[in-house]
């Protein structure tokens, strides 16, 4: 539990460093639309950009932690957008609660729980869910959101439309140019390193900060349902079909298996928020889905790894 609530303190301090912030008027209302473009233009291209451009075959050669991971992810994505479906809400909508309901927050959470459960070992295992998450993941959503909001009367000029968007997207072209460098096999000056790891270890603060400015706001919501809805697919779904598919379905490692139901039993990662907000869709329901599942995963987390420890 100790290990756990260190894990999570510092989302909480960084997003009520935000909602003070905003309430003793030190940040104004802009301050929300323009760090949150630092992190989506600036910081988190950077991040994905050294993630894929360091990877190596030897991390990426589990086949059935890669097929549970992302079979689990795209489950919960699923029954999320169909659950969405019968609302009559628009396939932008449906995929912006899709993509938080199987976000994992893996940064923040993931890699000092993985850490403290299983040991360094299990860091290539955290580090490529990560990038599952935060590549495949968040590129599929994009697309979707963006299909929806490039759409035309005339197929042709739609792709067209979201091919040019997806091009000029750096959450997009970041991963696929740092994948291109890993296939070339050339390695980084440490000097880009040095720039890409400064400019990528402000993407995770700037988003929690930006999570308080917004909730400072007081922006209400009526869709408390969907908020809900969200929070136990993540805590709940998404932890049992990982195990089922980890632990009965695929062969891999038992580290690798109990890191990849761990992960998939981490709270919202604050992704889906940056792009709610970018895309203006409403941003408060994931910002609270983000705050209810952080602090119940405290619950929930607590048990997934007190069972890890004694299996």
């Amino acid at each position: 539990m100790n290990a756990i609530i260190n894990a999570v303190f510092p989302l909480f301090a960084l997003i009520l460093l935000g909602y003070l912030g905003a309430r003793r008027r030190l940040l104004g209302p802009a301050a929300v639309d323009s760090l949150n473009k630092f992190v989506v233009w600036m910081a988190l291209p950077a991040l994905l950009f050294q993630a894929m451009a360091q990877i190596t075959w030897q991390e990426i050669n589990q086949p059935g932690y890669i097929a549970a991971s992302v079979l689990s992810i795209a489950i919960v994505f699923a029954v999320s957008f169909l659950l969405d479906r019968h609302r009559g809400g628009r396939l932008a909508d449906r995929s912006l609660e899709g993509l938080a309901a199987s976000y994992s927050n893996t940064g923040y959470m993931g890699i000092p729980l993985c850490l403290m459960v299983f040991g360094e070992a299990s860091l290539p295992a955290v580090v490529l869910a990560t990038l599952l998450t935060a590549c495949g993941l968040f590129a599929f959503s994009i697309v979707l959101i963006e299909i929806d909001l490039q759409g035309s009367p005339s197929l042709s000029r739609t792709f067209a439309k979201v091919g040019r968007s997806l091009a000029l997207n750096p959450l997009v072209t970041a991963p696929v140019l740092g994948l291109l460098v890993a296939a070339s096999g050339w390695t980084l000056p440490t000097g880009v390193t040095q720039f890409t790891t400064l400019l990528g270890a402000a993407a995770s603060p700037c988003a929690l900060v930006t999570i308080g400015l917004f909730l400072a706001q007081g922006q209400p919501t009526s869709q408390h349902a969907a908020v809900w809805r969200i929070v136990a697919l993540k805590l709940l779904l998404h932890p049992l079909i990982a195990f089922v598919l980890a632990y009965v379905v695929f062969d891999m490692p038992p580290m690798w298996a109990g890191t990849a139901v761990l992960v998939a039993a981490l709270p919202v990662g604050t992704g889906p928020f940056m792009l709610a907000k970018l895309y203006d869709r409403a941003p408060e329901i994931t910002s609270r889905a983000i705050l209810l599942s952080t602090v119940l995963s405290l619950i929930s987390v607590s048990a997934m790894v007190a069972w890890l420890e004694g299996s």
